[in-house]
């Protein structure tokens, strides 16, 4: 072969692995109609997205795993639970946890119109608001009821709407042991954990983070995983 075509292969060969690179450490998912199921690849980082409408007799021991550990999650609040834990919403901003909105109440955003869905929305960002003095900009939708209608009616308000790529199903109450491998082994390069605060959580929380961290992760809050 002539080295005239040997410089092309090579040149071509280049531009391939450039496009991979790029492909790598891009979002998974930009577009506002889009929800993100994962964060920025090829940075090792991962996110612990917590949803939160019940179970805060679990939280304090959660809190304090996370903050003995040095891992900041992002809790995904509805209106209803952060009116009756107001106080508990306010030790979560304080230490330093990204607070987003999982909707004034648990409803089906599938079944809501567009007003109803930004008035779910917006009332949740204005109460958080008034207790953290923090503006949320990413939305779970409840139920992780999800279409391009519903993320792009949260898109034209500000709000990115975030789902999951690791779903531990943790709101079925199993032995820690299973929400742990559920945890560890589905995740992968700039994943979503999800997480509800229940009993078997809390035990199997801290064994999730040490794993993970032993296979080269850092743990991030969502905006840091999504952001370029």
């Amino acid at each position: 072969m002539s080295r005239k075509y040997l410089i092309v292969i090579a040149f071509f060969l280049g531009l391939i692995i450039g496009m991979i690179r790029h492909e790598l450490t891009m979002p998974t998912f930009s577009r506002p109609d889009t929800p993100y199921y994962h964060g920025v690849r090829g940075r090792n980082q991962i996110s612990l997205a917590i949803n939160v409408d019940w179970g805060e007799e679990y939280l304090p021991g959660m809190l304090r795993i996370l903050h003995d550990k040095g891992v900041k999650a992002t809790f995904f609040v509805t209106g209803k639970w952060a009116r009756k834990c107001s106080d508990l919403l306010r030790e979560m901003a304080g230490l330093g946890h990204e607070i987003g909105n999982h909707g004034y109440y648990h409803a089906h955003p599938k079944n809501l119109s567009r007003d109803q869905l930004i008035e779910l929305i917006k009332k949740n960002e204005e109460l958080i608001f008034q207790i953290t003095g923090q503006r949320t900009k990413l939305f779970a939708p409840p139920y992780g009821e999800v279409d391009k209608r519903i993320t792009s009616i949260a898109s034209s308000i500000g709000y990115k709407t975030i789902m999951w790529s690791a779903d531990t199903i943790d709101w079925q109450r199993p032995a820690p042991e299973i929400i742990e491998e559920r945890a560890v082994n589905k995740v992968d390069d700039g994943g979503i954990i999800l997480m509800h605060p229940t009993e078997p959580t809390l035990y199997a929380l801290a064994d999730i983070i040490d794993r993970l961290r032993e296979r080269g992760f850092k743990f991030v809050t969502v905006s840091e995983l999504i952001s370029d």
